[in-house]
């Protein structure tokens, strides 16, 4: 057999195994890849077995520019394969796939002009013997750069990758790559750079490539390097717990699992109809809104909730998704069925017990208000003289404790009022202790009335009770134990027929911001009260009904 067959045969076995792959592979996106650039391999063989089957120069030049397309497309075509075969192809679009095509395409724009031979020139009128010129080499050393490239993405993917199948894979791909770069180099070495000296061996570059492409078919059969994925989808399609059926835009269906296939009762091949799925279901919702969406808005997504009409009383909820492609064209949908009778028995549940909740947290709400009106009540005893509605001696105390510490810091004068009614005894006497309280009652009332919100009117025991007057001066004090003791005065109490009058007695004492000076508060409101004290008592042995300024 002559040499010029050896290429025809390398065709014919690059061929069948083209045929191989397709008939027994499922195709997916990377079955694409790989067939498209299984495809452009195996022109470089066909054009050198053709280039010499005739001696028309035109037409050798067609199959040589033939065989330089197919060689100026293998190292992009390496390349977008090892990035689909790495897993890497997500970031290709159709702008970045020009891309990286670009340079490749522009040297074999400019082989196939072939500008003053600067690509290749023929030798005795013919393109069976050539001589290449600039423009081929660089056409190798754009090859050459795709390659490298693409052992650097091979190289890096066994780095990363965890999987013994995965790297086995890789790696049977990554020999064949050595194997068309070697054969590839080796050809370029004899039939090109020595060619002068050694005679043609030919072949070489269709034998890297056949070598290569068993190295990618080894790797199909032996370790699946394509349909791991595919099998994967379909296992998890298969046995979701979710019902899916995928029909195309006319509602044929294309795909259903046996989680769907009983409730829908169709198969592969049949049309939904879903009017009339719906019609013997119980639909929650607005079912004549959600088939005019369903059929003339189809490229919403839609959400229905039904109830199967059997024994188990389960309930379903319908997701329509549409499929479109990259101009929003209506491929498909996506009818899923997700049976939601635990979630909707845990919603009843949890509604009922909410309603619970709701009624305990009203009861608990009104428990609380009682018992906060309670805490205002016993606070307000806890701080008050049940008899006049007065502060009780404890508050007034504790009060001014901390009121005389702020007088002293910041030099505020204060007054102390310290009275008790006249001959209070005779009245309890003469009128009975019930007069006597509401005596008590109508003085203290007649007191707070003519005192300020900032004062503080104390019941101090029996009959006395105290003032404490913030901000108040030593002649303002006395002008208002005037008035008060002179509103007291005017008081009438009823008593039957008879209308009972008091009188009071006071001690004032006033400290002007000058002599607040002190270390203990106890000790200073001893005194304070022992001065007012003092003047109080000195009012009664003058008389009664007076006032006495302390100090």
């Amino acid at each position: 057999m002559g040499i010029q067959w050896i290429d025809l045969i390398l065709f014919l076995i690059l061929f069948l195994l083209f045929v191989s792959v397709i008939a027994v592979n499922r195709i997916t996106t990377t079955h694409k890849v790989y067939l498209a650039f299984h495809f452009i391999m195996m022109l470089w063989p066909l054009g050198q077995f053709a280039v010499k089957l005739t001696d028309f120069p035109s037409v050798q030049l067609f199959f040589v520019n033939l065989s330089f397309v197919a060689m100026g497309m293998l190292g992009p075509g390496w390349l977008i394969f090892v990035l689909f075969l790495t897993g890497r192809s997500a970031p290709l679009k159709s702008g970045r796939i020009l891309l990286y095509i670009a340079p490749a395409a522009l040297c074999i724009l400019a082989a196939m002009w072939n500008p003053q031979h600067l690509f290749l020139a023929p030798e005795a009128e013919g393109y069976t013997l050539r001589q290449y010129g600039p423009l081929f080499w660089l056409l190798t050393l754009i090859q050459y750069a795709y390659f490298f490239v693409a052992l650097l993405n091979m190289f890096h993917a066994l780095k990363t990758v965890t999987s013994i199948n995965q790297r086995k894979q890789l790696a049977t791909a990554l020999i064949g790559m050595f194997v068309l770069t070697g054969l590839g180099l080796l050809d370029i070495f004899i039939n090109v750079l020595l060619a002068e000296w050694l005679p043609v061996v030919p072949g070489l570059l269709a034998l890297g490539i056949l070598l290569s492409d068993l190295c990618f078919v080894i790797a199909i059969h032996r370790f699946g390097m394509f349909d791991i994925l595919s099998m994967a989808q379909r296992d998890i399609f298969e046995h979701m717990a979710t019902g899916v059926i995928v029909v195309d835009e006319d509602g044929k269906v294309l795909e259903v699992n046996r989680v769907a296939a009983p409730l829908v009762q169709v198969t592969k091949g049949d049309m939904f109809e879903m009017e009339r799925f719906l019609a013997p279901l119980h639909v929650q919702g607005e079912v004549y809104e959600f088939l005019y969406r369903y059929n003339y808005h189809p490229h919403e997504k839609l959400q229905m909730e039904f109830s199967l009409q059997d024994s188990s009383g389960r309930h379903v909820s319908i997701q329509i998704s549409p499929v479109l492609d990259s101009r929003k064209t209506l491929l498909g949908k996506i009818i899923t069925f997700h049976d939601v009778s635990e979630l909707r028995k845990l919603v009843v549940e949890m509604n009922r017990k909410n309603e619970a909740l709701h009624e305990r947290n009203l009861e608990l709400i009104a428990i609380q208000d009682e018992l906060f009106r309670a805490n205002q009540k016993l606070e307000q005893m806890a701080v008050t003289d049940g008899l006049t509605g007065c502060f009780n001696r404890r508050y007034l105390m504790q009060q001014l404790e901390h009121e005389v510490l702020l007088n002293m810091r910041y030099q505020i004068p204060f007054s102390i009022f310290l009275f008790d009614i006249d001959h209070f005894k005779q009245i309890n006497d003469k009128f009975g202790h019930l007069v006597g309280d509401e005596v008590l009652r109508s003085t203290a009332e007649t007191v707070r009335s003519l005192l300020r919100r900032t004062d503080i009117l104390a019941r101090y025991g029996g009959e006395e009770f105290t003032v404490y007057l913030p901000h108040t001066n030593r002649e303002q004090a006395e002008l208002l134990a005037e008035k008060i003791m002179l509103a007291v005065g005017e008081n009438e109490v009823q008593s039957g027929a008879d209308k009972v009058s008091v009188t009071i007695s006071m001690g004032v004492l006033s400290e002007s911001s000058e002599n607040l000076q002190f270390n203990d508060p106890k000790e200073y409101l001893r005194e304070v009260f022992a001065s007012a004290d003092s003047a109080l008592y000195k009012a009664k042995a003058e008389g009664r009904n007076r006032v006495v300024m302390a100090r």
